[in-house]
């Protein structure tokens, strides 16, 4: 599927042939949902943690005797019932992140690009590269003449000159190729790749 190629400045610089399989499959919103959940299941810190009845300090001791009291018997103050008693299957540190087969997340890639491109919201950009003296607002306003409110930029390896300019822009990101993502792609408007990161693309899902 033949694509126009602009430049930053919005001009045209030529046209660039995108595979079919990569960007033109049919979207399988069922397997970006779970290539989602995947990654934000990884992401969880895990660091919760509540006392259970064997680590809240306290005393061991039998409350009181076991008959004659007319209570019920009770064997300890650090059960859950008592205050500052312990937790009952509480939460603990652990790792949320499971497996997802290779095969599936390479699928959910694979539809994210592609209903970008039937949305109409694929960009092909020549290159994504500023001087080292550009400042956010060159870029800001780069990306305002182009109509961008929420964009995500991908690129063989990202410039960092480029990077360091959108680092505080709001709902702009720039990541290289081996980054890019279902979750990002996504959770963007427009999806501005570089001829060089469709390069980067086809290697990584061929």
């Amino acid at each position: 599927m033949q694509t126009p190629v602009i430049t930053l400045e919005n001009t045209k610089a030529g046209e660039i042939e995108l595979p079919e399989a990569l960007f033109g499959a049919t979207p399988r919103a069922d397997i970006m949902a779970r290539v989602v959940h995947w990654q934000l299941a990884k992401r969880r810190a895990g660091t919760h943690k509540a006392k259970g009845m064997g680590e809240v300090s306290g005393t061991t001791k039998k409350p009181y005797r076991q008959k004659g009291t007319g209570n019920a018997r009770q064997g300890s103050l650090r059960a859950p019932q008592y205050r500052k008693g312990g937790v009952v299957h509480g939460p603990v540190v652990r790792d949320h992140g499971y497996s997802l087969n290779k095969k599936v997340r390479r699928l959910g890639l694979i539809s994210a690009l592609s209903q970008k491109a039937a949305e109409g919201k694929l960009v092909v950009l020549e290159d994504a590269a500023m001087a080292a003296d550009a400042k956010t607002s060159a870029v800001a306003a780069k990306v305002k003449a182009l109509g961008w409110t929420s964009v995500l930029v991908v690129d063989a390896a990202a410039d960092q000159n480029f990077a360091r300019c959108v680092r505080n822009l709001p709902k702009v990101q720039v990541l290289p190729t081996i980054g890019a993502n279902v979750y990002d792609i996504l959770n963007h408007d427009v999806l501005a790749v570089t001829r060089a990161g469709v390069e980067a693309l086809k290697e990584r899902l061929a």
